[in-house]
């Protein structure tokens, strides 16, 4: 099996598993819903098209920099009445960074990076409002699962947080697609069946949350130990 990294970072993010009508809330991390629409999206896949391979990617994500939710009104008329339509509210996370990989085939691992570098339409980071700031892909690593890459992956956060936790190493939040042979697990309803918007559909699916200990390249340098009279002893 390979594994997809991705970056997903930028001013907002907003990633709805039950979001509906006028209210449009987030999750505090990406969903596989979300992450798979934006790589369908890459490969040119219209809405209407089966998704079977790629709902069938295992899904995980790292909670980098967890951002500040933010909330925004929004309204709006009707062009040809003037009419005014009901006030909305968008949920959003700002300043957030995450890691998110899928791990499958190599095959379709490697047609989904290449789709990343140059996509048929444009990728969002969970709504159209929301582009990304940087590269969205990283790397394709064989051989390994995902839940070791998500543990060896540098921290992606941005330097100014990095900067903030003067800690050598820093504790990461990893929330991943459970295999089926886990006991307790969460569940979220983000698995995708169907992106129709005649009829979309998601199914619910486990996932488990567990730390991560990563290196901080930001952190200060040990100074070494200095003696101040060493030159008067002629050392």
């Amino acid at each position: 099996m390979s594994v997809l990294t991705m970056q997903l970072a930028g001013p907002l993010q907003a990633w709805g598993a039950s979001a509906r009508f006028a209210r449009r809330t987030t999750e505090q991390a990406p969903t596989k819903s979300g992450v798979i629409g934006m790589l369908a999206a890459a490969l040119g896949l219209q809405r209407t098209d089966d998704l079977a391979d790629l709902a069938a990617l295992r899904f995980g994500v790292r909670v980098d920099q967890r951002g500040v939710p933010v909330r925004d009104y929004q309204t709006a008329q009707h062009f040809d009445t003037g009419r005014s339509m009901p006030l909305s509210e968008r949920f959003y996370l700002a300043d957030a960074v995450f890691v998110a990989a899928v791990e499958g085939e190599g095959d379709l691992i490697e047609r989904l990076h290449r789709a990343l570098r140059e996509p048929v339409f444009l990728p969002y980071l969970g709504r159209r409002s929301c582009p990304p700031a940087r590269p969205i892909e990283l790397a394709v690593h064989h051989d390994q699962t995902l839940d070791a890459r998500l543990e060896d992956e540098q921290w992606r956060a941005s330097s100014w947080h990095q900067r903030k936790s003067r800690e050598p190493m820093v504790t990461l939040e990893t929330i991943i697609e459970a295999d089926g042979t886990e006991g307790l697990v969460d569940t979220l309803r983000d698995q995708p069946l169907s992106f129709d918007p005649r009829h979309r559909r998601y199914a619910l699916r486990g996932v488990r949350h567990q730390p991560v200990e990563i290196p901080n390249p930001a952190a200060p340098r040990p100074i070494a130990d200095h003696d101040p009279t060493a030159a008067l002893r002629g050392q």
